[in-house]
């Protein structure tokens, strides 16, 4: 699991005991009393003063153990209470290494699998973030099955709104899957945040989750935010394909500078979101006054789905530059503001603002008025959906039967497994991924070819640089 796993173990320390100072016998015969019992021979100060050093000795690692042990408690409980389940395994525990079979250029022998004149690059690693709030515990395990892949880092939450005991279920069904312990991959936020989707707090708790993302691993190339509304359309072996020829610094996030009827219905509007400061569901707080737009950096709006490099998240999270900070303190009292804040941090800086691609790779029902929420899609939508060559898809209802159509025809997956890949050893069945062997090794299907043509055709003919963060 999660944060256990993820938390550092001390190796034992030798302790020397004042038994082991005194266990050799001395060689040399007891000299006889002396005649001048109150000054000491030399041995007998000797013998003194090595009694006195070993117990000194004693004393201090002792200390430097304990010490090092409450350190290492104040992380575990530090870790589990912002990304663990609420019941994890004890911080003593030792730390168990990722499964060599499955990460075998990571040990200390390693065992050359690839071809050496294999022009293919290193296959990237991607961190998701997985929310979910009240009764969506089978979906977010459902997410989690159609997204896995050992090379990956995951994060799950369930919001307040879910009960403690969906939390409990959920941090279980992840520690029963096998491969999930095998990888150490797979972790859960304990201390659940609440999220308004239409407030601010949304921002906060993708911060928040990136945060412990950039924590848990340094090796993760680019950050994908999913709800339980969004769903793959490709396997993880198709994505991870494509993305190993791609810049990893590019950023993948609808934006636009025309604002139009925001302008008046969200950012303008001061509102305060209950999820910052309640610990109960509540209303959201509405000012009777409006603001005027800020002149000091330009708005640009978006969606709420992006695809955005671990280097801007650090931009975001942990950087110097106090454009972020500022550019969070204006949306924290606008309405929906997770689908601008990233396009307005991007655009902004002239750090980020040539890594950007306009499209998020996310297709969503784009024949409804811009004002409204997309509507549901169904069996009726899967072949458009398929030939946009997109990567996710949103707008799933729970259990829709072209849920069970994408695992059955594009993603191979049996239900309650996960997406059977090139590290997948087994025979073909529900065991397939029973067996595994090398993440690093990738078998992109043909449907790769979908993402690759609609990447092509973005990067290509001006397209690219004619369309990164046009102020209109």
């Amino acid at each position: 699991m999660s944060s256990s796993s993820s938390s550092p173990t001390l190796n034992p320390t030798h302790r020397l005991t004042l038994q082991e100072a005194m266990q050799n016998p001395d060689p040399f015969p007891t000299p006889p009393p002396s005649p001048f019992p109150s000054n000491p021979s030399f041995k007998d100060r000797f013998l003194i003063f090595l009694i006195i050093f070993a117990s000194s000795l004693f004393s201090l690692l002792v200390f430097l153990t304990l010490s090092s042990s409450s350190a290492s408690l104040t992380y575990a409980t530090l870790s589990s209470s912002s990304s663990s389940s609420s019941s994890p395994p004890s911080s003593s525990a030792p730390h168990i290494p990722p499964d060599p079979f499955l990460f075998p250029t990571q040990q200390s022998h390693r065992v050359v699998y690839h071809d050496n004149n294999s022009s293919d690059p290193t296959p990237p690693s991607l961190a998701y973030l997985l929310s979910g709030s009240k009764g969506d515990l089978g979906r977010i395990l459902r997410l989690l099955y159609a997204t896995y892949h050992p090379r990956n880092q995951y994060l799950l939450h369930l919001d307040r709104f879910a009960s403690q005991t969906d939390r409990d279920q959920l941090a279980l069904k992840v520690q029963s899957v096998p491969v999930f312990r095998a990888a150490q991959n797979v972790h859960l936020i304990g201390k659940a945040d609440f999220v308004y989707r239409k407030g601010s707090s949304s921002i906060s708790f993708t911060l928040h989750g990136a945060s412990i993302l950039l924590r848990l691993s340094t090796n993760w190339d680019w950050f994908i935010s999913l709800t339980v509304d969004d769903y793959p359309l490709l396997k993880q072996d198709d994505l991870l394909h494509i993305m190993s020829f791609l810049p990893k610094d590019l950023n993948f996030v609808n934006h636009s500078s025309y604002i139009g009827w925001k302008e008046s219905k969200r950012l303008k509007p001061v509102i305060v979101d209950p999820g910052l400061y309640l610990s109960e569901k509540n209303v959201m707080f509405y000012a009777a006054h409006k603001r005027v737009l800020p002149d000091a950096y330009r708005l640009f709006t978006g969606a709420s789905f992006n695809i955005l490099s671990r280097n801007f998240m650090e931009f975001c999270v942990v950087g110097i530059d106090n454009l972020p900070r500022t550019v969070l303190m204006y949306f924290a009292n606008t309405a929906s503001s997770l689908s601008d804040y990233f396009p307005t941090v991007i655009c902004n800086s002239r750090q980020f603002n040539k890594t950007i691609l306009n499209h998020n790779l996310l297709y969503a029902n784009f024949d409804t008025p811009p004002k409204e929420k997309p509507p549901p899609l169904n069996s009726s939508d899967f072949d458009v959906m398929v030939r946009n060559g997109a990567a996710f898809a949103t707008g799933f209802r729970s259990d829709d039967p072209i849920l069970d159509r994408i695992d059955r025809e594009i993603l191979k997956r049996h239900r309650g497994k996960v997406v059977p890949g090139g590290w997948c050893l087994g025979g073909f069945g529900n065991d397939t991924c029973s067996v595994w062997g090398d993440a690093d090794i990738l078998r992109p299907s043909p449907r790769a070819r979908g993402l690759e043509k609609l990447l092509v055709g973005l990067l290509s003919n001006g397209t690219f640089r004619s369309h990164q963060c046009i102020y209109e």
